[in-house]
């Protein structure tokens, strides 16, 4: 079955913004609330030991995260056939 050319179909969506893709300041962005959390909950004592454990592993992700995306743009640098696409 063909599709007509004025189709919904056929339209091609358009790509995103670089400022809606980029995934640093979304990281940035958690980073910097389980800072605050850690912060609070070090200096209140709220909760238990646990949830300062649980704070900093939140910190701990953030930083994988931006290790993983600089880790991916050096590939996409280098052009690396495993690298992710959209990460310039």
């Amino acid at each position: 079955m063909a599709v007509a050319p004025d189709s919904p179909e056929s339209t091609e969506i358009p790509e995103l913004p670089e400022k809606l893709r980029a995934p640093g300041p979304v990281i940035v962005a958690g980073m910097v609330a389980w800072l605050v959390a850690t912060i609070v909950v070090a200096v209140t004592g709220a909760g238990s030991d646990r949830a300062l454990t649980v704070c900093l592993v939140g910190l701990g992700v953030g930083v994988l995260g931006i290790v993983i995306v600089t880790v991916q743009r050096g590939a996409v640098r280098r052009g690396a056939k495993g690298a992710q696409v959209g990460l310039d």
